[in-house]
């Protein structure tokens, strides 16, 4: 037998899905261990934040909805946080040791960040903040991202006023804090013990959940806000807040109401952007963007971590730890 034939193909752990379903469904597997081609970098996963989209892939939700095709492995995960293991050729924006945030907006894989090792290419990448830990820094890639490409669809001017459904949760949590430094004025929709957080991080006006949305908003806006930021995807009751002509953004898939009285109505379809992501860290740097972080982990407890997130009643992400 030669040497090459002695070498063991270096493995490491990852959470795959091989048949969908509950909790359960996720496996702690051995697979060998992914090298980053040219424009990419293989990054040590010190954290990576669990969220719906995982649920929907574990479930085979986003099969059913013909966002990805049937696998005979499917990767979990989207965020990560960690060190750069190695670079490819042409990588010349990071060097091995460095701290990193990222994100991993392809479905058809068969790894995910649920794993101690992920490849990424290089755009997708940013300097992770510091002073954050990577279990903070964990929670910023995907909802941040969502958040600010949402309002980017927007684009109000300064003054204009914004709805934000759902607010006190990952995604919209962030869009009222950016939307408040862009200068707009936000009305948040959440529980009423969410209140108090919410006009901490920018909202100018607080609307409870249990209200009539679209009378409540209008009493506040009269003729209705510009634009709105549907995160906790209520469709026509959000749309009905929204003056004519206005703006309305979904951030889930499939879910954006008619586009009644002449507003313009899109869907958020998330992308990874380093450049943007960097943005994000340094506000999250700065504490200008505020990170929250509900339970943590071990990446082996993936189930136990989707069995917390169907138990609701979350502030914040839950983050697995390698």
């Amino acid at each position: 037998m030669t040497s090459l034939q002695n070498e063991k193909v270096p493995t490491m752990r990852a959470v795959v899905v091989r048949t969908p379903g509950g909790p359960e469904a996720l496996t702690l597997t051995e697979v060998p261990m992914p090298a980053p081609g040219a424009g990419q970098v293989l990054v040590r996963v010190e954290a990576t934040a669990v969220n719906p989209v995982d649920v929907a892939t574990r479930t085979g939700m986003l099969v059913e909805a013909g966002l990805m095709s049937p696998r005979p492995v499917t990767g979990i995960g989207w965020d990560v946080a960690g060190r750069v293991e190695s670079a490819g050729a042409g990588v010349i924006e990071f060097a091995v040791g460095d701290r990193v945030i990222g994100l991993r907006d392809r479905l058809d894989l068969s790894l995910g960040a649920y794993a101690d090792y992920l490849v990424l290419d290089a755009a997708a990448l940013a300097p992770a903040p510091s002073g954050l830990s990577a279990v903070e820094a964990a929670t910023l890639p995907l909802n941040g991202l969502t958040a600010a490409q949402a309002l980017d669809l927007l684009d109000l001017p300064p003054g204009g006023t914004l709805l934000v459904t759902g607010a006190a949760g990952a995604v919209g949590g962030f869009a009222v804090e950016l939307a408040a430094q862009r200068g707009w004025q936000v009305v948040a929709n959440a529980d009423a013990a969410d209140e108090e957080f919410l006009r901490g991080v920018g909202a100018e006006w607080f609307v409870p959940r249990t209200d009539d949305l679209a009378d409540a908003v209008r009493r506040l806006v009269p003729g209705g806000v510009d634009a709105a930021v549907d995160t906790a995807v209520l469709g026509l009751p959000a749309l009905g807040a929204v003056r004519n002509r206005g703006g309305f953004v979904s951030v889930i898939a499939g879910a954006a109401p008619t586009p009644l009285r002449g507003i313009t109505v899109r869907e958020q379809w998330i992308a990874a952007d380093g450049a943007a992501l960097a943005r994000i860290a340094a506000l999250a740097e700065n504490r200008r963007l505020t990170v929250r972080v509900a339970e943590t982990f071990p990446l082996a407890d993936a189930v136990k971590a989707h069995h917390r997130m169907a138990e609701g009643k979350l502030r914040g992400r839950l983050v697995l730890v390698p």
